[in-house]
């Protein structure tokens, strides 16, 4: 019988009383993933993800990114048994010969390791392996930073609903197809709450075969914590059922191992100190062939609106009243991103050797972008999930983007679009561009009330709801581009940005799942791709 060894924390946390093969204990939070602790191996088959692999499939995935010559990389396993090492060793390859790197420690809960490498060249590919035991690896290749390019290449993805937990081949075919420079999920890798593990598992499994070559950049989202919405309030704890109260609903070890298992191979954080409840950030930035994507969370400090707006609607989030006013809701005290990422913003906005273009990436937009929620029968006039809220908030924010002269990408709304910001005019702050999702299960739709072009509306435009609106925040905002879900263009997809730096230009693209880019012909949907050139 195999002897159940597992860290004091985790058991006070997670776990049972020590035992071996019988049923566990049960102990508080011994509900919240299942697959880090206890017996698993003595259970029946997860239905998420099948994590009783053979032994020399253990090691899942690995992820990257280099920064100032510091590689960064996570390695995710699948659970281990107690007699097995929880060790795992990097190595590259260098002359036809493989040299070990560095050997870390397995963390148990999430089941994750991170290597970080000092003094990496980033001139030439090196092929790399991350390996377990005698006979688990998984191999990639760490790519050479493509400064001699002249456009850097963005692939942007959202939303990875558990509605669908098949392959993802159609994605590799059309990213790999499209050979993108790095790659960016904005959120809910995981929809099943309690469960992250056997999900973020399932999520390696369905994507890595377009990470194992090149960096990415994952952020978790409210769903990815186990929330359906999240207002992180700088890490209190939530106690209301919606979370609409601010905070964290779940014990911060398992939002801690979230954000390990996510966001550890991200450059090391512009302000390490933890919020709240011990939970860490991971805001910074990385420069990838001359662009800087600055990376941000905007949940984890924003207000939530229970008790501290006039709710109108069924729910503190939710205004389904036409007769509101919209200036009620952006009271003193709320916060957006916080102070501590508008200086981030402040400072990295500033000129940098080597750098030639940029953008902020996020979990969503700054600004009402969606209408209709779930049905067409079911119409919003705001949402607080949106970072259309709070109004001074979100100028605040769109400010600092427009200081630095980037474009923001970000995703969440189940609904892409792409709009030019304006705070004191319309189009006068920066472009956002809300990518589609990966599996789109919960549908939204841009459909102003009225049916009618916003003004200014650009008759080449082929989209009908188009130009300038007041979002339901009386936010303004430029509608450009918008893909409703109709028929077999469920709005399902992924994003590409194009940085032409010497142009000065950046293109968006956004492709339906369903469209083999490969194909003579392929189709993006209606109003894209689209180019737009920096003003300096």
């Amino acid at each position: 019988m195999k002897k159940l060894l597992i860290p004091a924390l985790i058991i006070a946390l997670f776990s049972c009383q020590p035992k071996v093969m019988d049923a566990p204990v049960i102990a508080p939070f011994t509900d919240l993933d299942t697959i880090c602790t206890n017996d698993w191996w003595n259970r029946a088959p997860n239905p998420i993800h099948n994590v009783k692999v053979e032994r020399n499939q253990v090691v899942a995935f690995g992820m990257y990114t280099v920064s100032k010559n510091i590689l960064k990389m996570s390695a995710q396993l699948y659970p281990l048994y107690p007699d097995e090492t929880r060790e795992v060793r990097l190595e590259v390859q260098r002359d036809g010969q493989w040299q070990e790197t560095g050997r870390e420690k397995v963390n148990d809960l999430g089941w994750s390791a991170l290597f970080r490498i000092e003094n990496w060249d980033t001139s030439k590919d090196v092929a790399y392996r991350l390996r377990h035991g005698k006979e688990a690896m998984y191999e990639g290749l760490i790519r050479k930073d493509p400064a001699d390019k002249d456009e850097i290449v963005l692939a942007a993805f959202t939303g990875n609903s558990n509605r669908d937990r098949g392959s993802r081949e159609d994605y590799i075919r059309n990213v790999n197809a499209l050979d993108p420079d790095i790659l960016f999920f904005s959120g809910d890798q995981s929809y099943d709450h309690k469960e992250h593990t056997a999900a973020w598992l399932l999520f390696g499994s369905q994507f890595r075969e377009i990470f194992r070559t090149r960096p990415c950049i994952s952020i978790p989202d409210d769903h990815d914590v186990g929330q359906g919405n999240l207002w992180g309030e700088s890490g209190k704890v939530s106690t209301a059922q919606g979370c609409d109260d601010g905070g964290y609903r779940y014990h911060p070890e398992y939002v801690k191992m979230v954000e390990r298992c996510q966001t550890a191979n991200l450059p090391d954080p512009f302000d390490p100190t933890p919020i709240g409840q011990g939970i860490g950030v991971y805001y910074t930035s990385l420069v990838v062939g001359g662009v800087d994507f600055a990376i941000i969370e905007d949940r984890k400090f924003k207000s939530g609106p229970n008790g501290k707006i006039p709710q109108q609607g069924p729910r503190p989030d939710h205004i389904t009243s036409p007769d509101y006013d919209p200036a009620s809701l952006d009271l003193d005290g709320l916060v957006l991103l916080g102070e501590r990422q508008l200086k981030f913003l402040d400072t990295w906005a500033a000129p940098r050797e080597g750098v030639e273009m940029k953008a902020v990436l996020s979990q969503t937009g700054f600004g009402g972008t969606a209408h209709l929620h779930g049905s067409k029968e079911n119409r919003l006039y705001a949402d607080m999930d949106s970072n259309g809220w709070p109004q001074t908030g979100r100028n605040n924010a769109l400010r600092a983007i427009r200081k630095a002269g980037a474009v923001h990408i970000g995703g969440d709304q189940h609904l892409t679009t792409l709009v030019r910001h304006g705070i004191e005019e319309f189009r006068d702050g920066p472009w956002t561009f809300l990518v589609p999702s990966i599996v789109n299960y919960y549908k939204r739709w841009w459909w102003p009330l009225d049916e009618q072009p916003g003004m200014n509306h650009d008759p080449d435009n082929p989209l009908p709801w188009t130009g300038d609106y007041f979002d339901g925040f009386s936010n303004k905002i430029t509608m450009v581009a918008y893909a409703n879900p109709e028929g077999s263009l469920d709005g399902a997809g992924f994003g590409l940005i194009r940085f032409n730096k010497p142009a000065k230009e950046v293109t968006f693209e956004c492709w339906p799942r369903n469209v083999n880019v490969t194909e003579k012909g392929a189709k993006q949907y209606t109003g894209w791709p689209l180019t737009i050139r920096l003003e300096p």
